[in-house]
């Protein structure tokens, strides 16, 4: 979602790309049907659908939301930014964004969900020099003036401007930004008794009644209603992706806004829907409380937020692979390839790990382990369950800081046989030859060099000059050391064999199954 159609590409978040087939039961059906019948001619009173002893209880109104709306309106801000179009990044994004409609689903999201353009958003030619304006929302957490928006709402921005509800306007600053979870904290300086909400301490129950309240369209102080519709929900924007999706009607200019539970505490930050036309479909994206609170804590104290780091490439652990492996469950995060240097490659983690809890918590896939770790402060201590070559095994280490420039692998977006190599005998229709007899290819494993089309390895996506480095766990250097353990692995009664392939790309495991 993006509040302001000229933000950043390069900080783009990448929201799901519209898709009308997931939407075939969206109905305008938002009205009350009433029976209507002429008087008299009812052949039961209006009294006789209702038992006596539910009579009071019927006649009772129902409570509205309006406790709630009066207690945590005040809080809730609209925030409004100026970036000047001349600057060479606003510019090309701009380019970008408005010459084409293929660009990330991200582009897509802000073109729907963003902020709005001078003049409108009705195809005027745009003007060379002029300064674009945006508004989102966002909310005080502090009494001295500290408020929660997304990163996307205030990136790139000249100035911050932000209105209460009661129409006073202050300046704001930005105190941090953290792209990575598209959260914001920015600052009003000058009083210290501004109304402020807090993050609630519990998760919420698919099912809860949510209350969201923000600045839709330019209209502050908009209040819905609805139910937490899910959670957990990864949208493609990263390895750290964990929304609540509610059906609360959020739209333009919602985002940065806060979502309420009943008692009057924040559950989520209003960060994305999902629209193939434009408008609210019900389906809204939150960054949890638990997630905005560490990362709040962090921007507040040192303006950046820091993670842990372990220093491995994984992915997740499919059926095929738990097979290969002897493990009794395809859950865990098997490791690729430790990078020289880590954390983890320091503690002894090798590729062929899989890594099946933290701290005793279990690890669900790369992305559970992704999010586990990025919750921790580098340096912390943490103890790994290891599974290796059918052993368990507890590895502990310190966390290393996550350097700005690296993306934490393991985004769960794995598709197994898709551009990976796999094993290589007749039977799997691949042609081998050794690594040493194929210039440029290197001294260790064995190079693919024909592949069968119609073969189980074609299926899973080998490519002619991927190098399988070792099978079943053992390095190999030429084909019979690559039949002699894929005959081990069938005798054994196993279903698959476990490659590990190196590939123009990177070097990744992959399941074959023995035909």
């Amino acid at each position: 979602m993006n509040d302001r159609v000229n933000s950043d590409t390069t900080t783009s978040r990448k929201i799901l790309r519209p898709r009308r087939l997931a939407l075939l039961g969206t109905v305008a059906a938002l009205g009350v049907a009433a029976l209507s019948m002429a008087p008299g001619s009812a052949p039961f009173g209006t009294n006789s659908f209702i038992a006596p002893a539910h009579a009071a209880e019927a006649a009772v109104t129902p409570p509205g939301f309006g406790d709630l709306v009066s207690k945590v309106k005040p809080a809730v801000i609209s925030v409004r930014v100026k970036i000047d179009q001349d600057s060479d990044k606003t510019a090309m994004l701009q380019q970008n964004r408005m010459d084409s409609d293929e660009n990330t689903p991200f582009d897509q999201f802000s073109r729907q969900f963003g902020f709005r353009f001078p003049g409108g958003m009705n195809g005027m030619p745009r003007q060379r020099h002029q300064v674009i304006t945006g508004e989102g929302s966002g909310f005080f957490i502090s009494a001295d003036g500290y408020a929660v928006t997304n990163n996307h709402v205030v990136d790139h921005a000249e100035s911050v401007q932000v209105t209460m509800d009661d129409g006073t306007t202050y300046t704001a600053k930005v105190v941090g930004t953290d792209p990575k979870t598209d959260l914001a904290l920015i600052k009003v300086d000058g009083k210290k008794d501004f109304p402020f909400v807090k993050f609630s301490d519990q998760k919420p129950r698919i099912g809860d009644w949510v209350v969201a309240v923000g600045n839709p369209f330019g209209l502050g102080g908009t209040v819905t209603a609805g139910i937490v519709s899910a959670s957990g929900r990864d949208i493609g924007n990263g390895p750290y992706d964990d929304f609540i999706q509610i059906d609360a009607p959020i739209n333009k200019g919602n985002s940065g806004g806060p979502a309420f539970d009943m008692n009057g505490n924040v559950i989520g930050v209003n960060t994305a829907i999902f629209s193939p036309s434009g408008g609210s479909v019900g389906i809204g994206f939150d960054i949890p409380a638990s997630t905005a609170k560490l990362v709040v804590a962090q921007l507040k104290d040192k303006g950046v937020v820091t993670r842990g780091w372990l220093g491995v490439q994984v992915q997740p652990v499919t059926s095929d692979i738990a097979d290969s492996l002897g493990l009794k469950e395809a859950r865990g995060a098997i490791v690729d390839n430790p990078q020289d240097g880590s954390p983890a490659a320091k503690a002894g983690i090798e590729a062929g790990d899989v890594i099946t809890a933290v701290n005793g918590t279990t690890i669900k896939d790369s992305r559970d382990l992704a999010r586990t770790i990025a919750t921790l402060a580098p340096g912390t201590s943490v103890k790994l369950d290891v599974f290796r070559k059918g052993d368990s095994k507890t590895v502990t280490l310190a966390l290393g800081e996550l350097p700005n420039e690296r993306q934490a692998k393991g985004n769960g977006n794995s598709d197994e046989g898709k551009g990976q190599p796999n094993a290589g005998t007749p039977r799997l229709g691949l042609s081998l030859a050794p690594a040493g007899d194929v210039q440029g290819a290197g001294q260790k494993g064995v190079v693919v060099t024909e592949v069968d089309p119609q073969g189980p390895a074609a299926q899973r996506g080998i490519q002619t000059g991927d190098v399988i480095l070792n099978v079943g766990g053992k390095a190999v250097a030429n084909v019979g050391d690559v039949r002699s353990e894929l005959a081990q692995a069938k005798s054994s009664g196993k279903r698959s064999v476990l490659l590990q392939v190196r590939s123009a790309e990177a070097t990744r495991f992959v399941a074959v199954p023995l035909a």
